[in-house]
């Protein structure tokens, strides 16, 4: 469901506090995390009324309205700034708050909508599932956008002969589906670090309370929540290896992080490596044609830019960006509780949105549109002095090497300065055949 706009405020004096308190960004918590909350809160009464600890009827009033929270119906009723409190009091008390208010005047925002639960566990396993939920429904499914389509444009560009590059210098003749399948494992490698994190990510600190010791909750009742949450979403929601360590720490936010700072580099690599193939038209290499999104200059009439590489790579930038204010938060825990969640909330549910978005724009508004200049490309692999080496076997490398400087001064081919050398024609054919010299091994 969308979120709408509530007529009036539904939370109380504790959110009023926090609202007053920490004007400083502008930006409340992310949306998903709210809802997370709701979603928590939920599972949270059906289970405190099926421990016999909270009345049934007044269990299902606030189930019913967390529901709703979790649904995006009371977005705008989570306006406390991100950078708030570090454990998220202000926000947990915030969904209280307004939970109580749609369930009805005899509803106690702790008492009920609270019970069994503590800022301090509930906050960080809404954060955690929040990202959990995120990488699975956006993430994943834009990272494997991207991987097909990469993919597709290497089976279609198997036989592009071109000159390879190593040091931004001209190398032995590669082919350019070659190249585009290297950044296809890239992207599938990315998949399979994010895929790694996420058992992790998804075990919550839920029970824990206050520091870790689960004082003022029933035994069952984090592993029954977490049975509701599992079979609601999909999601595997799993109990920490260790309740002190759940609570003190936020590693899996960490990890999770550096994952998504992973796929940024290599969706930077691959970014730029478009951007030098597509240069030009006429001054650049010129190896492939970029799709033609929009006018690139408001002086140069006919300039196309690059504009999905360019977005790729200032999207990496901010999640790198992201990744160090995440390592920082992770660092500064202290004892029993780290007090950095919600700004690393904040970090890690914006990679995750940035690269989503940036990676299947890449894939639908680049990728899918690359056409190879095949021309150029064969003129590159037929022009690298680097393919001497294929007559190393041959003739060795000294004698290879005075025919690239003879090539390289004269500026004639390999071939006719290697004939001129004594080299036979048979040698030749069979050395400097760029399509087999780029496959040798097929």
């Amino acid at each position: 469901m969308n979120n709408t706009t509530s007529t009036q405020p539904l939370w109380a004096g504790e959110t009023e506090k926090a609202v007053a308190n920490f004007p400083v960004s502008g930006e409340p918590i992310p949306t998903p995390v709210a809802r997370w909350l709701g979603r928590i809160k939920a599972a949270a009464a059906r289970v405190n009324a099926d421990l016999e600890l909270l009345d049934r009827g007044m269990a299902d009033r606030i189930a019913a309205a967390a529901d709703r929270v979790a649904a995006g119906e009371f977005d705008d009723q989570f306006p406390i700034d991100v950078f708030q409190t570090g454990s998220g009091t202000s926000s947990n008390m915030n969904a209280n708050e307004v939970i109580a208010s749609l369930a009805g005047e005899d509803v106690h925002p702790n008492d009920h909508v609270n019970m069994g639960q503590s800022s301090n566990d509930v906050f960080p396993s809404a954060v955690h599932l929040a990202a959990l939920g995120e990488i699975a429904h956006d993430l994943l499914p834009a990272l494997e956008r991207l991987a097909a389509s990469l993919e597709r444009k290497a089976f279609e560009f198997d036989d592009v002969v071109k000159s390879g590059r190593t040091h931004l210098m001209d190398a032995v003749p590669v082919t350019l589906g070659q190249e585009f399948a290297g950044y296809a494992a890239q992207m599938r490698q990315g998949i399979a670090r994010v895929e790694d994190a996420m058992p992790r990510l998804g075990q919550i600190p839920l029970g824990g309370t206050a520091t870790g010791t689960g004082l003022n909750t029933h035994p069952e009742f984090a592993a029954r929540v977490r049975d509701y949450l599992s079979r609601d979403t999909g999601l595997t929601v799993s109990a920490p290896v260790d309740h002190f360590e759940a609570q003190a720490a936020r590693d899996g936010l960490v990890e999770a992080s550096g994952a998504l700072k992973v796929v940024a580099v290599s969706l930077t690599k691959i970014a730029n490596d478009l951007r030098l193939m597509g240069s030009g038209p006429r001054a650049g290499l010129a190896e492939i044609f970029l799709p033609e999104l929009q006018k690139g200059s408001s002086i140069m009439p006919g300039k196309v830019n690059p504009v999905m590489p360019e977005v790729a790579t200032q999207v990496a930038a901010q999640v790198i960006g992201n990744d160090a204010a995440i390592t920082i938060g992770g660092m500064n825990g202290q004892f029993e509780l780290n007090v950095y969640i919600p700004l690393m909330a904040r970090n890690l549910l914006d990679s995750i949105k940035l690269l989503s978005s940036a990676s299947r724009l890449l894939a639908e508004k680049c990728v899918d549109g690359i056409e190879a200049n095949r021309e150029r490309n064969e003129q590159y692999a037929e022009g690298t002095l680097s393919a001497a080496t294929a007559l190393n076997p041959h003739i060795g490398y000294d004698k290879a090497s005075e025919i690239v400087k003879e090539a390289s001064a004269s500026g004639r081919s390999l071939r006719e300065v290697a004939r001129e050398a004594g080299v036979a024609d048979e040698i030749l054919d069979e050395a400097l055949d760029y399509h087999a010299m780029a496959k040798p091994h097929r």
